[in-house]
């Protein structure tokens, strides 16, 4: 049985920095890519981030870019989603999702994305 389990969420001043992890579980992780999505109260799920099986690609949303940065250790089965200069606007649920053999313009599709995980929230105050 696949799992993803995220933590580190939390409640944070603007200006402030969180970092997120996601362990996975029943699946060989390293041949997997990662994504992290967030979903703010009535809006639709966004694209954060993506990492490649190996770590060395990372990929940005614009919104995030320079502020957030996303690694993985393989050998712990975990992703990391570090985020710095946290804004209100960062205020959601976020996501970490894996998937085997995302094409690589697929990559912020979160239909194309296998497994999910529960989510955290991340709150940020102003």
């Amino acid at each position: 049985q696949v799992q993803l389990v995220e933590s580190g969420g939390g409640l944070v001043q603007a200006g402030g920095s969180l970092r997120l992890s996601c362990v996975a579980s029943g699946l060989s992780f390293r041949s997997y890519a990662m994504g992290w999505f967030r979903q703010a109260p009535g809006k639709e799920r966004e694209f954060v981030g993506y990492i490649s099986r190996s770590g060395v690609t990372a990929y940005y949303a614009d919104s995030v870019k320079g502020r957030f940065t996303i690694s993985r250790d393989n050998a712990k089965n975990t992703g990391y989603l570090q985020m710095n200069s946290l804004k209100p606007e960062d205020t959601a649920v976020y996501y970490c999702a894996a998937d085997y053999n995302i094409a690589a313009d697929r990559r912020s599709d979160a239909k194309k994305y296998d497994y999910w995980g529960q989510g955290t929230q991340v709150t940020v105050s102003s």
